[in-house]
């Protein structure tokens, strides 16, 4: 047999294992929703025993569907839904709570105490984020403040942090590696992107004791190899990113200037700025996109909390669709009379307003307003968010400004949405051939350590074109409703 690769994509609402060829062609696919846990308002958790068995369930199914031993597995690649907060016992490997997942908005008033008290500058400066609930900082102190006992073991170094990549690591190992990599790290509001390590200070002012943090990694190494009894025989896992970053990766966005967004729970938008961060003025997010051989890349991010979560909304919460399918459709059908607008601030909203505090809002309803009108106003709500998202980018760096917007994701089938993004950004939208790209850019940083893939100067030449998204609308049509949206939002922010 050939020599395959396991990438697992450990995301949201889901865990998939996609079973790679050597020539990245997908062999076989496994997938397995989980629980989702609202115990509060504005809280999400995941009980991470989920998200274990959910790993170990899809690796084994993709490799049986596909027939393949994993003997025939030359590297596992992991990619995870990135803040998402592990705490866990160093000796017996047990959480000692729930995962707390990464749209959770309970830490919203420690962040807005750190921030009242001057903090944020010196946060932003060294880890290119926010003093946001988003990040997992602020959620592994509260775990410690809310569990009993909890500081006083971590403190004594008896408890361990992780990301979901960092726990699955920990578990897929037997408790023999405790490690992660620069893109995930670089969530935590603990790591200093500039020179690349966990930061002192920073975990004494959110109050993480640096003995529960995992060791820093490349994107593509060998981080160790799981234990026999989970696939049969030990296998290397030789790649970790997180999600966005991942998906970087499997866009083959390798150059300065190029842009992916993602559109799956929530949108995630990426600008490769190359070795040297870029400070944002508009309120972005500046990460790192991926390290390699010890340097790190950078890009700047903007973060959509709600995307594909509106369409899941309108079938889950208001029953006015069975199957998100049918949005396109509907929107295609509604009535252009009609200006209703959705701001999905569900969970609050996220890049370029950072308000914790604001909840979503439907403006413009008429009687005649039905599911079809709904419909569009939520898969026009991303492509609104987008054009935030790509304006800051391009007020922020000049090398932004002729951007070809790569898109990958779940939404991206709908070519209705793809069209309007096109539209409402007044520029190409490209849609890969392969769309599970987040899965395929941890299989590529597995394959690229394992010397079965070029590097990434090769790579990016195998990338391929489904289809591009040219903008049609005319530009009275383009501003007047980009004008209601900007009107929506100021109405829902929590300070208007």
């Amino acid at each position: 047999m050939t020599p395959h690769i396991l990438s697992v994509d450990q995301g949201t609402t889901s865990t998939r294992a996609i079973l790679f060829r050597p020539d990245l062609t997908i062999a076989a696919v496994a997938q397995e929703e989980f629980p989702q846990y609202f115990p509060n308002s504005g809280w999400v958790e995941h009980d991470p025993e989920d998200l274990w068995r959910s790993t170990v369930s899809t690796m084994r199914n993709a490799l049986a569907k596909a027939g393949v031993s994993a003997a025939d597995v030359a590297g596992i690649g992991i990619t995870n839904q990135r803040e998402t907060t592990v705490v866990w016992e160093r000796t017996t490997g047990r959480v000692i709570h729930n995962a707390i997942v990464w749209q959770d908005r309970r830490t919203a008033a420690i962040c807005s105490r750190l921030r009242a008290e001057g903090h944020e500058p010196d946060v932003a400066a060294k880890t290119g984020l926010l003093l946001d609930p988003y990040f997992s900082g602020t959620k592994v102190a509260w775990i410690l403040d809310h569990v009993a006992g909890a500081r006083a073991r971590a403190e004594a170094g008896e408890l361990a942090f992780g990301t979901v990549d960092s726990f699955l690591l920990w578990r897929l190992t037997g408790g023999q590696v405790h490690a992660t990599d620069a893109t995930n790290a670089s969530r935590t509001l603990l790591y200093d992107i500039h020179r690349g390590c966990w930061d002192e200070d920073l975990c004494a002012l959110i109050g993480v004791p640096m003995s529960m943090l995992p060791e820093v990694k490349d994107s593509s190494y060998e981080f160790g190899s799981t234990i026999s009894d989970i696939l049969g025989v030990s296998v290397a896992v030789r790649g970790i990113a997180g999600d966005q970053q991942a998906a970087t990766v499997g866009q083959a966005c390798f150059l300065p200037g190029m842009t992916k967004a993602t559109y799956g729970t929530g949108c995630f938008a990426l600008l490769n700025t190359g070795p040297t961060p870029v400070i944002s003025n508009n309120r972005l997010l500046t990460t790192v996109a991926y390290q390699l051989d010890g340097r790190r890349t950078y890009a700047l991010e903007g973060a959509i909390f709600v995307a594909g979560a509106a369409v899941q909304w309108l079938r889950d919460g208001l029953g006015t669709i069975k199957d998100a399918a049918e949005t396109g459709s509907m929107a295609a059908t509604a009535d252009p009379a009609q200006s209703v607008y959705l701001v999905p601030a569900f969970v609050g909203l996220g890049a370029p307003y950072w308000d914790a505090e604001a909840r979503g809002s439907l403006f413009g309803l008429t009687r005649g307003t039905g599911p079809r009108e709904l419909a569009r106003a939520a898969l026009e709500s991303v492509g609104y968010q987008t054009r935030e998202l790509i304006e800051a980018m391009r007020a922020d760096w000049a090398g932004a400004a002729e951007t070809v917007l790569r898109v990958d994701g779940g939404m991206t089938a709908s070519d209705w949405s793809m069209q309007f993004l096109a539209d409402i950004l007044d520029a190409p939208v490209d849609r890969p051939v392969v769309k599970e790209t987040t899965a395929l850019g941890a299989a590529y940083l597995a394959g690229l350590n394992a010397g079965l893939l070029p590097p990434p100067a090769t790579f990016i030449k195998t990338w391929a074109l489904d289809r591009r998204f040219s903008p049609t609308m005319d530009e009275a049509t383009r501003a007047t409703k980009y004008a209601g949206w900007k009107d929506a939002v100021r109405r829902t922010l929590s300070t208007s």
